[in-house]
Order: C-alpha cells, then sequence, then structure tokens
C-alpha cells in the first residue's frame, strides 16, 4: 500500500481580534483577515499538495459562542477542504459549551452531516476512508470532568482526586479504544489536552494545576504510528516513538508568542521493515503577522534620538509593535512623543507605548503621615505606589502578599 498524507492543525481561534482595526469597506477586523490568511494558506496546501486527510485538532474559535461571521468564514474553508479530502474536527476547550445541554461550536457539521467531515464531541474511534485508504483516528477531545464522572463520585474528592479518577476512566475507555483499532490500518491519536513534558507558551492557563495533564505513555503503543496535538500554541514535539506532535496554532496571538513561528504539521503515514503503520513529519511554517518589542535604555536631552534610533535598527513595517522605554524623571521632559509616534507610523499596529521612568523612592516614615498606625499591607501598597507601579499590578501584589500574611504563624 502507498503512503498516506495527513495534514494536521489546530488552535484557530477564529475571533481573536485584538491589535487590529476594523476596515470600513468589509467591517471585518484587520486581524481577522490575518487569520483567514494564514487559514488559506493551509487550504491551498491541502488542495494543491494532494492530502489525504486533514485534522483539525481542536479550538476553531476564540470562545464557545463564535459570531455569525467568524462560523461563516470557518464554514466556507471546512466546505472547500471537504469538497477534494476527508476532514476531522475534534473539539477543543474552547469549542465546549458550557452548559450540558447547549451545542458545540462544531455540532452544526454533524447535524447537517456534511459529507466528508467528521467531527468529535466525546472519545470514540473513527475509520475515514481516503483516497489512498483508510485511516484510524482515536479522538480525545476536550475532557470535561462531567463526561466520565458523576457529580456524586467527585464529592469530598481533591483536585487531584479528581483528576486521578479521570484518568484512569481515560485510560479504560482508551484500551478499550485501542483494542478496537485495525492493525491494518494506520491510527493516529488526535488529543486536544495537555501532555506532560510539553513546554507551554503565553496561552499557558493561568488556572495552573486545573488542566487534566496525559502522561505520554498513553500514546506508546503497538499500533499508534502518531499523535495529533492541540491546545498548547508552541509547535514542539513531545516523544519522538511515536511521534507525538504538537502542530501550534496558525497565528500569534500576543506579545508571548513573538518569537514562536506559527505554521501546521503535514503527515506521512507508511509501513516499516517490521511491518507496522509508523510516521514522518514535516513542520511547515506560515508567513504571519510579525510581533516586534523594541525595549530601550534612554537619559538626558538626547533621550529621543536614542528611541529614534532603536526603532531604525528593528524591522517594523506591518509589525504589532510595542515600545518600552527606561528612563528617569530627569529625561522624561525631553522625551518628545510626536518624533516617536512618527517613527512608529509604518507599524501596522502600536500596542503599546510604554514608558518606565524611575523616580527616586522617598518614603516618609515620620508621626506626620500618620505610617505608625498603618499596618503591613498599607505601608506595601504605598510603597509600591513610590515606585509609580500601575494600580492593577498594586491590586494583584497586595493579594499575594495578603495570602503570605495569612501563613505566617
Amino acid at each position: 500500500m502507498s503512503s498516506i498524507r495527513v495534514l494536521h492543525f489546530a488552535d484557530l481561534h477564529l475571533g481573536m481580534e485584538n491589535y487590529g482595526h476594523i476596515d470600513p469597506a468589509t467591517g471585518l477586523s484587520s486581524r481577522l483577515v490575518d487569520y483567514l490568511r494564514a487559514f488559506d494558506a493551509l487550504v491551498d496546501h491541502a488542495l494543491q499538495g494532494d492530502v489525504d486527510l486533514v485534522l483539525f485538532a481542536g479550538d476553531a474559535f476564540k470562545n464557545r459562542d463564535p459570531s455569525p461571521t467568524h462560523e461563516r468564514e470557518f464554514a466556507r474553508r471546512i466546505r472547500r477542504l471537504s469538497e477534494h479530502v476527508p476532514v476531522f474536527l475534534l473539539v477543543g476547550n474552547h469549542d465546549v459549551p458550557n452548559a450540558a445541554g447547549r451545542a458545540h461550536a462544531l455540532e452544526i457539521y454533524d447535524t447537517l452531516d456534511v459529507p466528508n467531515v467528521y467531527v468529535a464531541r466525546t472519545p470514540g474511534l473513527f475509520r475515514i476512508p481516503t483516497k489512498r485508504g483508510v485511516v484510524q483516528v482515536l479522538a480525545l477531545p476536550w475532557i470535561v470532568r462531567s463526561t466520565f464522572l458523576r457529580r456524586e463520585e467527585v464529592r469530598g474528592l481533591s483536585l487531584q482526586e479528581v483528576q486521578q479518577r479521570m484518568l484512569e476512566r481515560l485510560y479504560t475507555v482508551a484500551a478499550r479504544l485501542l483494542d478496537e483499532a485495525d492493525e491494518q490500518h494506520p491510527l493516529v491519536i488526535a488529543a486536544h489536552a495537555t501532555v506532560q513534558g510539553a513546554t507551554y507558551g503565553s496561552e499557558r492557563s493561568v488556572m495552573l494545576g486545573q488542566d487534566l495533564i496525559l502522561p505520554p505513555h498513553l500514546f506508546r503503543h503497538p499500533k499508534v504510528a502518531y499523535g495529533a496535538l492541540g491546545h498548547i500554541h508552541k509547535h514542539q514535539q513531545v516523544l519522538s516513538d511515536p511521534p507525538v506532535v504538537y502542530s501550534g496554532s496558525l497565528e500569534r496571538i500576543d506579545f508571548g508568542e513573538e518569537k514562536e513561528v506559527k505554521g501546521f504539521v503535514d503527515v506521512t503515514l507508511r509501513r516499516n521493515k517490521g511491518g507496522a503503520w509508523a510516521a514522518q513529519w514535516e513542520f511547515h511554517p506560515l508567513p504571519t503577522r510579525p510581533f516586534v518589542t523594541v525595549e530601550v535604555e534612554a537619559y538626558g536631552e538626547e533621550i529621543t534620538d536614542r528611541i529614534l534610533q532603536a526603532l531604525a535598527e528593528r524591522d517594523i513595517t506591518d509589525a504589532v509593535v510595542r515600545l518600552i522605554i527606561h528612563t528617569d524623571a530627569m529625561s522624561e521632559p525631553y522625551l518628545d512623543d510626536k518624533r516617536i509616534r512618527l517613527a512608529l507610523q509604518d507599524a501596522f499596529y502600536v500596542a503599546a507605548l510604554q514608558k518606565d521612568i524611575k523616580r527616586p523612592v522617598r518614603l516618609r516614615l515620620g508621626q506626620e503621615d500618620g505610617v505608625e498606625a498603618l499596618g503591613p499591607l498599607d505601608l506595601l501598597r504605598r510603597y509600591f505606589q513610590s515606585l509609580d507601579e500601575p494600580p492593577d499590578r498594586i491590586d494583584t501584589l497586595l493579594q499575594f502578599a495578603e495570602r503570605i500574611l495569612a501563613d505566617v504563624p
């Protein structure tokens, strides 16, 4: 049998429209156009490259309630693909509704029984016919606790105990599905999840400890040829045998992804010398919107010239740019905002013009300020204010300080 090619991508996140402008002619966000441009490049590659299956590993939209415009643009491209090649859609955490009876963001394709489109909302084994043979996809969509556990089962359990119960159930389900898989056809595990050992990008959930962490050995099975992962935006391989790969997102979301290359994975499935199915893969980078941080330290009367020089040394044309200026209070009056903004005019979007002004710390602890009557949190607030910290950051720091003080005997 000839080899079978699978195009693997994930984390499209249509609707992430920060750092953009509204086009008055179309009413669309310029950042939506960026995401769609990347999606179109992927579709072109699939159709021109004679791909056998397109596998999407979850998170089509920014949230579970996409706008009709975002749904339309996604559907247009899925239709274009499905007219030529089977498309597999895995449900990610951003696609899952917040109530059991509500439809998920991709359910319409199942409801309308769209030809050549397969949707996985719950774990299952799909046998997808392609022009070069059947591809089996063991689907592990975003795991919702209620999918596996009844409420009374977890009452009184810690988060760690709940996650252990979920993993045990998942092992049982995965083992059953692996037993059902036919060794005559290649098997791909598609999962929208965090896999132990992965390196997180800026999209890492702040709900640290609440993600269900899948162990790599879940993918180590003689029948498994490839693991197609979604959820983490940074492209990476977390296991080599078999290859288990995060394709990463198609576009940058924020400055935390400034240095990450974005794209998709082209996978070739073929039998190895021992007769088992194995995978080789290649990452295809996409031309995406550059994010550029220009950080400069400048002082004195020539401060503006030094900032303009730093901007000239970087290519900011058509980029999302943030400028961070480190200086002091004596130099601040020499800053010429008009000249600086003129130098930024070729940027696609100026996300921030941040001034880090170092000011002398003058904490007066005398009786006249009533400081002796203040508690430690009030004193900390005054200290942070003297450093010109933003109010929201001060509140966050004080929350952590309060927790620390609460633990002091």
